[in-house]
């Protein structure tokens, strides 16, 4: 069962009920800024992991004073869209309702949310993100938890820039070879590390695993890849038939 930590009681909590309604889940950001776009990431994981367990969700967007301009460096970083909240109200049978938030927000200012399931997401610096390469962006934001805070300097950015053009260049490698399924072993770490309070680097350290590690059909390797990106959103399949 997916559980994240509630930044209300510093314990884990259930992201979806225990019947399959859908899941509300609010990303709360009033700024726009590298912070306000890692809590739409962090939101936008919630989905993707809710999704993968079979569970509906419903993501929103609320707070924001500069909704299209966030939108679009949202899309750039390969976040899917969110609806206006205030265009969609509280919606029709939802089952649980979590909120997103940047550390250190105000839980209690919008509808009640002292009640609500809170994720809380630490900081990034610089404020100003540079989105010149947004797929290292996303890349540097998952290789730290979303409880640490980031520091996204030109070295950092960097560093994810070839380590993300690696792990795409050994895809396409392994989808030369023929397709393999997902060993079972590999596929509950995978589902282990997302549902646990959505533990991203967890995620990019089995792929590591996988990909160094003996005993692994190459078509594996490259379904692994494909089933963990599901979660992480990185397109590790883009340069797949692209020229060795």
């Amino acid at each position: 069962m997916l559980r994240i930590i509630d930044a209300r009681t510093g314990g884990p909590a259930p992201a979806a009920p225990a019947r399959r309604a859908p899941t509300r889940v609010e990303a709360h950001v009033p700024g726009h800024d590298a912070t306000a776009l890692r809590v739409l990431l962090v939101a936008d994981l919630l989905v993707r992991a809710l999704e993968l367990d079979g569970t509906p969700a419903w993501a929103v967007l609320t707070g924001t004073a500069e909704p299209d301009r966030l939108r679009k460096d949202a899309a750039a970083l390969g976040i899917r869209p969110f609806e206006d909240s205030a265009a969609t109200g509280q919606g029709p049978g939802t089952g649980q309702r979590v909120r997103v938030v940047a550390e250190g927000a105000d839980e209690g200012g919008d509808g009640g949310a002292r009640d609500v399931t809170t994720v809380a997401v630490a900081p990034v610096h610089p404020a100003v993100p540079d989105l010149a390469d947004p797929d290292a962006v996303r890349f540097a934001l998952l290789e730290r938890h979303h409880h640490a805070r980031v520091e996204l300097d030109a070295a950092a950015l960097d560093g994810s820039r070839e380590t993300l053009a690696r792990l795409r260049r050994a895809v396409a490698d392994w989808a030369r070879h023929p397709s393999r399924p997902v060993p079972d072993e590999v596929r509950d770490r995978l589902r282990a590390a997302w549902e646990d309070d959505l533990d991203a680097p967890g995620v990019l350290g089995v792929l590591r695993q996988v990909a160094t590690g003996p005993g692994l059909p190459d078509g594996a390797r490259f379904e692994i890849c494909a089933y963990a990106d599901r979660f992480l959103g990185l397109h590790l399949t883009r340069d797949v038939g692209s020229p060795p």
